[in-house]
């Protein structure tokens, strides 16, 4: 099973709340992560968009980093490690991802994918004056899907004269090429959404789900295995879920407990009125379950608390579900988390016994 982590490139992580770790992003701090992740063996590492926050007392994700400039950063630095940029789509025109996509291939050849997002809230782009009104909600995945084969022609081809509702290309080219290719991933769990990834994407990003329930996912990787029989295309799911790990239960979850209490409500607030402002979506999408107010201090990400035995038999439990690729991880405190995890965790997952065997310190390297 492989293991990522979704790299803290908005302040303060995942957790929206008063009481966890408080710090800005920065490139150092995203390149000590990356590299302490390669250093103990994961596979991959992602980075999201975030184009404007949540406010409240923490001002979260108020200051953030571009993705596809961090990637290009990380990929110069690394050696191993897969590097996944995600595109606004909105915003950044899919010639212009194909040809800094094929940018960063040649830093780092064979290791670098693109995430795509249709966009949900509406502020990131109105601001700028390119919010194309909110009939978008019912077209998105229209448009993302003449996005992505402009790029893909672009990349596969390096020409594309396609032309659509919404780009018109011609006689578009690009060179240099990618020569190993470049992934596309989604994490649409919307039926459009669904479909969308099993006509184009080459891994899915789903949510995990509730406190301490591994396999609660599983009806998720069902409904992205049945999309994906209809296109005759095999699409691995990797599922995030946020990781707090102590000696004990008790310490864990006492760290977990302490951080619901302290919960930027403001923040919480804006981000809920931000989620229903799509009407046209149904009850599935993952920004219906980010927004869900039942635990989202951590945007309802699936959550695993415990002692690193119970946390390591967890994360074995979620390779039994059909369909599973791997699994990517947050953290409460990213650096002492994955030292924690590299150290005390890993070596007792199962399905990580051949990492574990021939990985690096990486409390030495980093």
């Amino acid at each position: 099973m492989q293991l990522g982590v979704f790299i803290p490139i908005g302040n303060n992580g995942w957790l929206i709340s008063e009481n966890a770790p408080q710090y800005l992003p920065t490139f150092e701090l995203n390149k000590a992560v990356t590299q302490k992740a390669e250093c103990y063996g994961f596979e991959f590492v992602l980075s999201m968009i975030k184009l404007r926050g949540f406010g409240g007392k923490t001002e979260f994700w108020e200051h953030a980093l571009e993705s596809f400039t961090l990637m290009a950063g990380l990929a110069a630095v690394t050696s191993k490690i897969n590097l996944y940029a995600t595109a606004a789509t909105l915003v950044m025109p899919p010639a212009i991802v194909a040809r800094m996509a094929s940018t960063i291939d040649s830093i780092a050849p064979g290791r670098f994918g693109i995430n795509l997002v249709t966009g949900w809230q509406k502020p990131e782009y109105s601001q700028m004056g390119m919010w194309p009104g909110d009939e978008y909600f019912g077209k998105r995945y229209a448009y993302l899907d003449e996005y992505t084969t402009v790029m893909r022609e672009l990349l596969e081809s390096g020409h594309s004269d396609f032309r659509g509702e919404f780009f018109q290309m011609d006689d578009c080219r690009l060179s240099p090429r990618p020569q190993q290719g470049v992934k596309i991933v989604c994490a649409g769990q919307s039926n459009a959404g669904m479909a969308f990834t099993a006509k184009h994407a080459d891994y899915s990003f789903c949510f995990g789900k509730g406190l301490n329930t591994p396999t609660a996912f599983a009806d998720t990787a069902a409904r992205l295995n049945a999309a994906s029989q209809g296109t005759g295309r095999e699409i691995a799911c990797y599922v995030l879920f946020m990781v707090i790990a102590d000696a004990t239960d008790e310490a864990a979850m006492a760290r977990w407990e302490h951080y619901k209490a302290g919960a930027d409500q403001e923040a919480l607030d804006w981000m809920a009125d931000q989620g229903s402002q799509d009407k046209s979506s149904g009850k599935d999408t993952n920004v219906r379950q980010m927004t869900d107010p039942t635990s989202a201090v951590n945007f309802n990400m699936g959550t695993l608390v415990g002692s690193y035995e119970n946390v390591a038999r967890m994360l074995d439990e979620i390779d039994t579900v059909e369909g599973v690729g791997g699994v990517m991880l947050t953290f409460d405190d990213f650096l002492a988390g994955l030292d924690t995890f590299g150290e005390k965790v890993q070596p007792l997952m199962k399905t990580r016994l051949d990492v574990v065997g021939s990985r690096a310190s990486a409390t030495e390297v980093v």
